[in-house]
């Protein structure tokens, strides 16, 4: 037996809190969700972020202009 489903969304306006790594955003039905990592150096720092202590912390960076 085989089933068919269709599915029409209309979005006349989307709003969204806020997109972070890692997050899915989804709308309709997904047979596969694929894990896709994008790393991009905008700050074009050049020195690795300094070793956290602990959890949580906060650091402040800056850049030289």
């Amino acid at each position: 037996m085989n089933i068919y489903i269709h599915q029409t969304i209309i979005i006349n306006q989307l709003k969204t809190g806020g997109i972070v790594n890692s997050s899915v955003f989804q709308i309709g039905t997904s047979g596969n969700i694929n894990a896709k990592t994008v790393t991009n150096n905008t700050g074009e720092y050049t020195e690795p972020a300094p070793i956290l202590s602990e959890d949580g912390q906060i650091i402040a960076t800056s850049q030289a202009t």
